[in-house]
């Protein structure tokens, strides 16, 4: 997810590149599935229903500019939805939504199903 950075994490960033502030997110940061796309700005639609939750994410230590989630993340119990991309959010009292974008293929889930997104296939990168 290239450039998917929310203004929030763009501006975290760039203080913490700056010496201004730190910028660790509180962790774990979690998964979202989303039914609509959100922005910059605006966070998506975000799936509801079923057995779903956010999943945790892990990542491997960055290398060439660029991370992956290194394990799979799979939702069971899935309400029928068309999924079409995925945010990143941390586990703040507040949460704080740090990247989103598109997923290459929406996936069209009935009620029920589970859905799988495999190691190493979401990749993060400041470009």
């Amino acid at each position: 997810m290239p450039d998917s950075l929310s203004n929030t994490a763009e501006n975290r960033a760039l203080d913490y590149l700056m010496g201004l502030a730190p910028a660790d997110p509180t962790t774990p940061l979690t998964v979202a599935l989303v039914t609509e796309n959100g922005t910059d700005t605006t966070a998506g639609t975000e799936v509801t229903g079923g057995t779903y939750t956010r999943k945790n994410l892990t990542v491997a230590a960055a290398a060439n500019g660029a991370t992956s989630n290194s394990a799979d993340l799979v939702w069971t119990g899935m309400p029928a939805a068309t999924v079409v991309g995925v945010e990143i959010w941390d586990s703040a009292g507040t949460p704080v939504r740090l990247w989103y974008g598109p997923l290459a293929a929406a996936r069209t889930v009935a009620a029920g199903d589970e859905l799988r997104i495999p190691a190493a296939s979401l990749t993060f990168s400041l470009s």
